[in-house]
């Protein structure tokens, strides 16, 4: 017990000097496994039955729905609140005389308003995926079993946050989707509709890309930036991807003014750091 007591001592004073606690003496951070819970539940809310063993009659569906949004809107508000004060320590934001928690419960009520038309999104974001895999037999199958699917989901959602300056959230959605697909999005990337990504495994797409419509990624795909200097931050590090572009498996992509463009069709494998034209096709020769 002696080298326990000892042991508890010099953890403390670590503690103490090397901080990595939540906040002690202020607000805590937003909880991990709190986040990770909401964005299960939107996930039902999106798609509801498939992820739970609930009824879908119209009764039920309602009063599950309603029961979920309360739900939801609570926790969210807690986490947004708790969200925005650390931004407020950091000199970063000022929430104004009502309060981080008024702040917090406005984007959460914007967040359900916009609900919808994150919805119509994923519905072509899954008719991308039915019509761009032939081995994908139906929407449900897509919904219930794709991993690139499950990513874009979770990326719309972040992405949301994102766009309303929320911290640590999106980042927070962005990386549990990551460990649990292999997919890493960034929740600033601008991705538009009918994206869809297959087999996905080690896809890493920056904050400052941009994707245009009809885009199609295959495993491996890198979207990233020549550096990874600090002093770059805010700046356009990321590729764009025009429309109706698709990459096969393993392309790496490089820089901020980089553009792939419209139509192009882009190889395995192959390195890209500078700008191609529409309609391209870029390819590995063989000697």
């Amino acid at each position: 017990m002696d080298r326990l007591k000892k042991s508890i001592g010099v953890l403390l004073e670590n503690y103490e000097s090397f901080g990595m606690v939540n906040h002690s003496g202020a607000a805590n951070l937003p909880g991990r496994e709190s986040v990770v819970d909401i964005v299960w539940d939107i996930e039902e809310l999106l798609f509801p039955g498939f992820l739970e063993n609930i009824s879908t009659e119209n009764g039920d569906l309602i009063r599950n729905t309603n029961e979920k949004v309360n739900r939801i809107s609570k926790s969210l508000v807690n986490e947004v609140e708790k969200s925005l004060a650390f931004s407020i320590r950091l000199g970063t934001l000022n929430c104004g005389n009502e309060g981080c928690r008024a702040v917090a419960a406005l984007i959460v009520d914007e967040f359900f308003e916009e609900l919808s038309k994150i919805r119509v999104l994923l519905s072509k974001d899954l008719e991308a995926a039915v019509k761009g895999d032939p081995a994908a037999l139906s929407e449900n199958e897509v919904i219930l079993s794709y991993p690139g699917f499950q990513a874009v989901t979770v990326h719309r959602i972040a992405n949301f946050f994102w766009n309303r300056q929320v911290p640590l959230i999106p980042r927070m959605m962005s990386e549990y989707i990551h460990r649990r697909t292999g997919i890493d999005i960034h929740p600033g990337a601008q991705i538009g509709e009918a994206f869809f990504i297959d087999h996905g495994t080690g896809i890493v797409i920056g904050e400052t890309t941009i994707i245009g419509k009809n885009v199609k990624l295959y495993q491996g795909v890198t979207l990233g930036a020549h550096s990874v200097k600090k002093e770059e931050s805010g700046k356009k590090r990321h590729p764009t991807i025009e429309d109706d572009v698709t990459i096969y498996a393993n392309a790496t992509i490089l820089g901020g003014e980089t553009v792939i463009g419209r139509g192009s069709i882009i190889g395995g494998s192959v390195w890209i750091t500078q700008s191609v034209p529409a309609e391209s096709k870029i390819y590995l020769k063989r000697e």
